[in-house]
Order: structure tokens, then sequence, then C-alpha cells
């Protein structure tokens, strides 16, 4: 069983570490658990991941964001996959940060990347990954925002978020997309909320 996954992202050094990159983030976090390197081939960045006897081809489209449908539709037909053995992953605005999302269908939600390769596939019946990264900008910062390096402390939840996207797509290929999406659809841990000291009075 054959399968492609698409994370989404803009290339380039200067795009690696920013919100909009995190479908890249995950497939790098994939590669390099399974020592697997990236070629670049048409239309992106191109690996193998094998598990359990699935087969995942990991494509990071060097279209840019704005054409990613290009890749998807080029390397779909050049797999001859059927489109519910294709998974995308992109960053998404309407989510807190870390928060992730299965869905089997459905719209773009207003994301460019999902709106071209539903334009380029003539279809929304293909399943996407959203990983959440918050809407804290002010009106008009929207492309400021999402172009914008993670801080420091969403950095280091990359790796967690990461593992539970993989481990989802697994699931999805050997127990199917319903218990995957389960598994991948609850709520992220709280942060800790930090106790406030208490300053203790000293009576004269």
């Amino acid at each position: 069983m054959n399968y492609l996954v698409v994370g989404l992202g803009n290339i380039g050094a200067e795009y690696a570490s920013t919100r909009h990159n995190m479908g890249f983030m995950v497939l790098d976090a994939w590669a390099q658990a399974s020592n697997a390197l990236f070629e670049n081939r048409r239309y992106g960045a191109v690996t193998e991941v094998s598990f359990k006897g699935r087969h995942f081809t990991l494509l990071k489209p060097s279209t840019y964001m704005n054409l990613s449908g290009n890749a998807v539709r080029y390397w779909m037909q050049k797999l001859g996959l059927p489109l519910e053995n294709l998974i995308v992953i992109s960053d998404d605005l309407n989510l807190p940060f870390g928060t992730i999302r299965m869905r089997l269908n459905g719209s773009s939600g207003g994301h460019n990347g999902l709106e071209n390769i539903c334009w380029e596939l003539d279809s929304e019946e293909w399943a996407r990954i959203r990983v959440g990264i918050g809407n804290d900008f002010s009106q008009g910062h929207q492309v400021d925002f999402v172009l914008g390096e993670l801080s420091e402390e969403e950095k280091n939840a990359i790796p967690e978020i990461a593992a539970k996207i993989i481990q989802g797509i697994k699931d999805f290929s050997t127990i199917g997309p319903q218990r995957a999406m389960s598994g991948l659809n609850s709520k992220p841990k709280q942060k800790p909320e930090k106790s406030e000291e208490k300053t203790e009075i000293a009576e004269n």
C-alpha cells in the first residue's frame, strides 16, 4: 500500500522556522527519525519511508505555498495513487498552537496552499492534517504572523507535535482513518499554570 504525504511550506532558509512551514517541519522530523534523506526532484524535495508494509512518499513542494497543487498533482499522477491515499499537512490560524485536526475531506478554510491543491485536483475528497499556530496578531498583520519565526517555546514543542502526527499517519495506513482521527483530534495538553508565590507580610 502506497501513500503520498505532503508537508506544506515555503522553500528557502529564511522560511525554515516560520509558522507557515509546519508541514515541512513534520516531514523533516519523520525523515530524520527514519534516517531518510530528501532529494531534490521535480516540483519538490522527496524521500521515502516504510512502516509495516506501507510505503510513504514524503513530499515538500518547491513551488512555494500558493502553487502547492502543481506538485501534488504531478506526484499523485506519477505514483498512480487514488485520492484516498493522499495526506496533506498544513498550518492553521484558526486553531490554538499545537492543536491537531485531521479531516478526510472539506474546504481549504482559507488556506492558500490547500485551496490550490483543491483546484489542481478538482476535488476536496482527500485527507488533511491541520496544525494550529494560533492567531496572535493585530488586524492587517496576518501575513507577517504566518511568515514570522516561531518562538523558542514553540520550537521546543515541535518534536512532540511531529511525533503525534507521524504516529497518526501510520495509524491511518494500518488501523484506518477513523481511529487515526480519534487519536489526532484529541485536545492538546494544557500548559501548566505558574503558581503564584505567596508573600508573607511580617507584622511589626
